[in-house]
């Protein structure tokens, strides 16, 4: 596959900007995978279309608070850091971006927060953007990250809007949200409430938890045009034993496994046996899934509409089909579904 042919024109007022008013209430197109055929509905009917003992598969990553501001030594000069992973604990090491990268020189000092809270010193240069930061704290670690996390932002996408309101403390993470580690939300859970949940239960239907905590991989342009050349940056990855036991119970009984999101679709397909059952892993992904890449454990997936040229499409087309999902997006804007991370779900389903 070449990368202009995950190429379509998007309508800026379609990309969402706002959530809709309720979790569970975002438009809902249905993809039928064998057919091609689109219905339309509300997210919260979404359990209409699974049975007791199907399981739904959750990543429960955290979004941490990972854009900062500061200035730097000598010239004051305004930076923007954008925190990626932590290297080492005792070193106070990360792996950041920094805006505008252009001025920012191995040995500077980054200062953060009224009365310089915290002090960084550049000590790398990992790529064009990328730099690695030693914060200099004398504090515990709990203490370090608590003063790192409260200069942080919540770091919304670009196009949902400038000015982050507290409305987002809330809606730009999921509500199983457990650990903490992602630069973005897994944006197909954002559309799970409390409600539906209970009402998972009420009808049988199993949860199961696995974390990819997302890094900005998932997020980078691609910029080869022979996708086999595109390599993925390394996400942590964690598949528990319990994910992988109601998994492959619920496969033997011959039920639905639904990954919701794409970063889901990616953990399961990072680690699976040859007769195609989940395996418990912990360690690091950087799967890159595209066609014609067939999927091996979920058996239906929940994603948001994304952009256009995007990892996250392309992972859709591979388990759906280049042809039927490409219709769907089609559709979608003739429609005027809403995209992005606060936008509409689809329901890729046999």
């Amino acid at each position: 596959m070449k990368l202009s042919q995950f190429n379509f024109k998007l309508p800026p007022e379609l990309i969402a900007k706002y959530p809709s008013k309720n979790r569970d209430e975002s438009r809902l197109m249905i993809v039928r995978k064998k057919t091609g055929k689109i219905e339309h509905g509300v997210f919260k009917d979404v359990i209409n279309f699974f049975g007791e003992k199907d399981v739904f598969v959750l990543n429960n990553t955290k979004v941490f608070p990972a854009r900062l501001y500061g200035n730097k030594e000598k010239t004051g000069a305004d930076i923007e850091v954008f925190l990626l992973r932590e290297l080492n604990r005792e070193q106070r090491l990360w792996d950041v971006l920094v805006d505008p990268a252009r001025k920012i020189r191995i040995g500077n000092k980054l200062y953060f927060g009224d009365n310089d809270l915290l002090v960084a010193e550049v000590i790398d240069n990992t790529t064009s953007r990328g730099r690695t930061l030693r914060f200099l704290f004398d504090g515990t670690h709990d203490e370090f990250k608590s003063a790192l996390f409260k200069l942080g932002e919540t770091p919304l996408p670009r196009w949902v809007r400038k000015k982050v309101e507290s409305i987002d403390e809330d809606r730009y993470q999921t509500i199983f949200a457990k650990h903490e580690g992602a630069v973005a939300a897994p944006f197909a859970g954002l559309h799970f409430s409390r409600e539906l949940l209970k009402r998972c239960e009420i009808k049988g239907i199993d949860i199961a938890e696995v974390t990819l905590h997302l890094g900005m991989g998932s997020f980078r342009e691609i910029d080869v045009e022979d996708l086999s050349k595109h390599k993925m940056d390394s996400e942590q990855i964690i598949i528990p034993e319990e994910a992988e036991l109601i998994v492959n119970s619920a496969k033997d009984m011959g039920k639905k496994i639904c990954a919701v999101g794409t970063t889901v679709l990616r953990t399961m397909e990072s680690s699976y046996t040859t007769q195609g059952y989940l395996k418990s892993y912990e360690g690091w992904t950087n799967k890159f899934i595209f066609p014609p890449y067939e999927c091996v454990v979920p058996d239906a997936l929940v994603t948001n509409f994304h952009q256009p040229l995007s990892t996250m499409l392309m992972a859709t087309a591979s388990f759906g089909g280049y042809h039927a999902v490409i219709n769907a997006y089609t559709t979608a804007v003739k429609e005027k579904y809403k995209f992005g991370a606060y936008g509409d779900a689809m329901l890729v389903v046999d």
